[in-house]
């Protein structure tokens, strides 16, 4: 009863600058309101400018507002039950604006999208990406776009349809098929129109010294020099070969380097280190790529084998220290570059395991002298450590999805980098002149790319000025967040700072009701937020045991969870916490259901926890019912702080040390079978001491695994995976539990990796060997 009838692309490109406007009609035909939705894939580099409504004759305009900001709307938008519309990560290329509205009956709504992306050359051309999926034939469709390039285009290729080389500045293209040629068949109801629509270009060039072009004040000066020599490059390739690499990342890694090593020119030099939790080199120094080095080398890459975990820090170092030693040797070009290609699919889990410590030990053994390139495989890899890394090492960072194109992919991305033409570009203008510069200063510049400076003229009547381009120049490390956010609130774009808050009409709120269009970056998405009303003091994970009993490990670094039942006899009481450096001791006793449900099964709960600290002489018993303290509570004030909320939330603090939190669940007290319990939160667990151990406490401080071979599990959307933690290799399985942190009611399904049979393999030993005989006792 929803009719979309008609959806129009409009794009104009003037000098690599692209401004696309997406406007979408329906028709709500039914007698009663309807729910209608809208939803535009966009280029991940593209920023949102504006986002409206027009529903009856009125428009509805969206306001860019610094994120956190905009989050504060979105979550009551969000409480009070209404929808809201995320730009959210959706594929390689490209991201997904989604929302929905409620229409009156027989009423229409026009949804209009702006975007804007300045389109970057690579491998010697500029692409313009429209992605339409309409699902079914539209009355009106069109996809204009209008090329526009002073220095006229070189050539044009839409779809595949070859242009004449000889054209004019100014090409415009359009698509407008009919409702007849959108159809699969004269009879059918579903569109051909699904995929991609790929404009691609490049401009006439003569001058080395660029294309500048000047107008309204401003100037935007493109460099992109021709018929240069390249220049020697030495790289080391720094392969993970650990146990999750197995199968068929394995073999399209040796497919690429296989077809990479082929590529290189005689005159670079190239070195191949594997690593998993030993590193090894296949020789000591970089090779001159002859013919015969080469065909060793590739012989090398065949018997790359997986096994192990994984030691990020050792692998990368090595190949930082083969080329400074090269270096100090002269065994290398004097003018030549370096990098080290970095392929992994996981994290880091034994040798140096700290994120901002391998980024540090990274970052000063290359001084600034060498680009660091990464790639990581897959969907489980930590992409935002790889990329901040690369960033700060004068590279980029590039995720290699999973599937049968994964060798070409990184194919891909080495062609991007493989042909440096020039190193340390510093591109200078007159400073009497010019105001107000973007990036002058670059490491190096690949053949096929191209550096874009933009910046304001103090005299706008200059219609030309002098631009010198230098070799040497030092790099900008001025933190431009700052910057960045005010240029976004100023000139209205959504960026990973901020967020596009679109009121929404017909709500009870009225205007304060927001619609929310959110950037993310790549690799960013699903992070857990704090609880509410208790602060993140930024401990790399948390502890939770809540419900039948459930414990979860939660690891926001890396965006997942891992969890597992504990299932005993009512009564038992398990060692949760010792730590008895810090004298910090707490056990929990289960109780179970009312009685045996019909089904046969029986749920367990924690119902009392005792709290020691031996060294303060205190104990604390929370129990469904009660709270009990000894020595008496005048004693506590500096040792110990108990704060209870009307939500039966109890927040523990041990002086200098842990916070636990205690959830009072309430049940009907005319349930056949349940009754009341508890749960158990960790706050600050990095201030317990190193010996700290429990069923809890023995992953207070971390814990290494992989995850791999994920395939169809027992139930079609609980996916079982392959484990790889402590030496053991487990089945897991994909599922979900119950966080109560922010709802004590009706809590969170959190996503984790459930380990079966009590965590075995998982925890130290079995679960048995955690019971003790008191609430107050130890082993």
């Amino acid at each position: 009863m929803v009719e979309v009838y008609s959806v129009k692309v409009d794009c104009t490109v003037t000098s690599r600058f692209a401004h696309t406007v997406t406007t979408s009609r329906a028709l709500n035909k039914a007698k009663s309101s309807q729910e209608i939705f809208f939803e535009v894939q966009m280029p991940k580099t593209a920023f949102i400018v504006n986002f409206s409504m027009e529903i009856d004759g009125e428009v509805y305009v969206g306001a860019v507002k610094e994120k956190k900001k905009a989050k504060k709307q979105y979550e009551k938008a969000v409480s009070s039950g209404q929808t809201a519309g995320l730009v959210k990560a959706s594929g390689r290329k490209m991201e997904k604006f989604s929302v929905s509205v409620n229409i009156a009956a027989e009423s229409n709504v026009t949804f209009i999208l702006t975007y804007e992306e300045l389109l970057q050359r690579k491998l010697g051309q500029y692409e313009i990406l429209t992605r339409v999926k309409p699902k079914l034939p539209v009355q009106e469709f069109q996809i204009v776009t209008n090329i526009y390039e002073p220095q006229g285009l070189a050539y044009v290729d839409a779809h595949a349809t070859f242009l004449s080389n000889e054209l004019l500045p100014l090409a415009r293209i359009s698509f407008s098929p009919t409702m007849d040629e959108q159809r699969k068949c004269p009879n059918c109801e579903g569109t051909l129109i699904d995929g991609d629509f790929v404009i691609k270009y490049d401009v006439k060039r003569t001058e080395n010294l660029g294309n500048v072009q000047i107008a309204n004040g401003y100037f935007v000066h493109f460099f992109s020099p021709q018929d240069l020599q390249r220049v020697p490059k030495n790289v080391a390739f720094v392969i993970d070969r650990s146990g999750s690499m197995w199968g068929i990342k394995m073999q399209q890694t040796h497919e690429a380097l296989l077809a990479i090593l082929k590529d290189l020119n005689e005159e670079d030099h190239f070195a191949l280190i594997q690593f998993d939790d030993t590193i090894d080199s296949w020789r000591e120094s970089l090779s001159k790529a002859t013919k015969e080095n080469v065909a060793e080398g590739m012989a090398y890459i065949r018997t790359i084998q997986p096994s192990g975990v994984t030691d990020i820090n050792s692998g990368v170092l090595r190949g930082v220290h083969m080329l400074i030693k090269d270096r100090q040797e002269e065994k290398l070009p004097e003018r030549s570059v370096d990098m080290i290609i970095l392929l992994t699919d996981g994290m880091p889990n034994i040798g140096v395991t700290s994120i901002p410590a391998i980024q540090d030990n990274v970052k000063s053994a290359m001084g600034g002298n060498m680009s660091l390139f990464c790639l990581g495989i897959g969907n489980d890899v930590d992409y935002s450590f790889l990329d901040v890394m690369s960033q700060q090492n004068k590279g980029v960072a590039r995720r290699i999805f999973e599937g049968s194109d994964a060798s070409l992919q990184l194919q891909g991305f080495y062609d991007e980098v493989a042909s440096p033409i020039l190193s340390k570009v510093d591109l200078r203008y007159p400073v009497n002149v010019v105001d107000s510069l973007t990036t002058n200063h670059y490491s190096e510049l690949y053949n096929g790319s191209e550096i874009v400076v933009a910046g304001r003229m103090m005299d706008n009547n200059l219609d030309n000025f002098m631009v010198e381009v230098f070799v040497e120049g030092q790099e900008e490390k001025a933190n431009a967040t700052a910057k960045a956010l005010e240029m976004s609130l100023r000139y209205s774009f959504v960026t990973p700072l901020t967020s596009m808050v679109v009121t929404k009409p017909d709500t009870k709120d009225g205007p304060d009701s927001p619609l929310i269009a959110d950037k993310l970056t790549e690799g960013e998405g699903g992070k857990s937020d704090n609880w509410a009303g208790v602060p993140d003091h930024g401990q790399a994970f948390s502890l939770k045991m809540d419900g039948d009993p459930h414990f979860m490990i939660e690891l926001p670094d890396r965006e997942d969870a891992l969890c597992f039942n504990l299932n005993d006899k009512p009564g038992t009481i398990f060692n949760l916490v010792r730590d008895p450096t810090q004298g910090i001791f707490v056990n929990g006793q289960i109780l179970g259901d009312k009685k045996i449900a019909p089904d046969g099964k029986m749920n367990t709960y924690f119902c009392r926890f005792g709290i020691e600290h031996r060294i303060l002489g205190l104990k604390l018993e929370v129990s469904t019912q009660d709270i009990s303290l000894l020595p008496p509570s005048s004693y506590v004030s500096f040792s110990m702080d108990l704060l209870l909320t009307k939500d039966r939330s109890l927040t523990v603090t041990l002086r200098n040390s842990v916070k636990f939190v205690i959830l009072l669940h309430k049940v009907w007290s005319e349930h056949p079978y349940h009754r009341d319990y508890l749960g158990f939160y960790t706050l600050d667990s990095h201030l317990l001491s190193s010996s700290v151990h429990g069923l809890l406490g023995q992953f207070y401080h971390g814990i290494e695994y992989e995850v791999s071979d994920m395939h169809p599990g027992e139930v079609q959307e609980k996916p079982d995976a392959t484990m790889y933690v402590k030496g053991r290799e487990l089945n897991v399985t994909r599922g979900w539990q119950r966080d109560f942190r922010s709802d004590l009611k009706m809590g969170k399904n959190v996503p984790c990796w459930f380990v079966h049979s009590n965590g075995t393999g998982l925890i130290d030993g079995d679960a048995t060997d955690y019971v003790v005989s008191g609430l107050f006792k130890t082993f």
